[in-house]
């Protein structure tokens, strides 16, 4: 199992932006394929994009689609989220996920990813 750790998360005047960065510990994220949710209080989590083992192939939720750019750094180990042009209804608290299986497929659904970060808050003011 590894350890998720975000960052990058903080209070942003509506049409600024954030870039936030997920890195593991213990573990890998190489051959994994990645993703970034996010969730307010009382609301399910929700699905905002997700980047294949390769990172060659990214999907994104219609909501930030054109505005987030999510890319991962494997020498690095570091997944990201660029955030542009961020909207009060950014607001919440976004986690890194990795996926439960190898070379698994890019997925929208929770379920599918095993391991997750504390997650960072993300705060835009209107």
């Amino acid at each position: 199992q590894v350890q998720l750790v975000e960052s990058g998360g903080g209070l942003v005047q509506a049409g600024n932006s954030l870039r936030l960065r997920c890195i593991p510990i213990g573990s890998s994220i190489v051959w994994y394929t990645m993703a970034w949710f996010r969730q307010v209080p009382g609301k399910e989590r929700e699905f905002v994009a997700a980047i294949d083992y390769f990172g060659s192939k990214m999907d994104y939720a219609e909501s930030v689609k054109g505005r987030f750019t999510i890319s991962r750094d494997d020498p690095q180990s570091s997944l990201y989220l660029e955030m542009n042009n961020l909207k009060f209804e950014d607001t919440a608290v976004y986690y890194c996920a990795r996926h439960r299986i190898q070379w698994g497929a890019m997925s929208m659904v929770p379920d599918d990813y095993s391991d997750w970060g504390q997650g960072t808050q993300v705060t835009v003011s209107s």
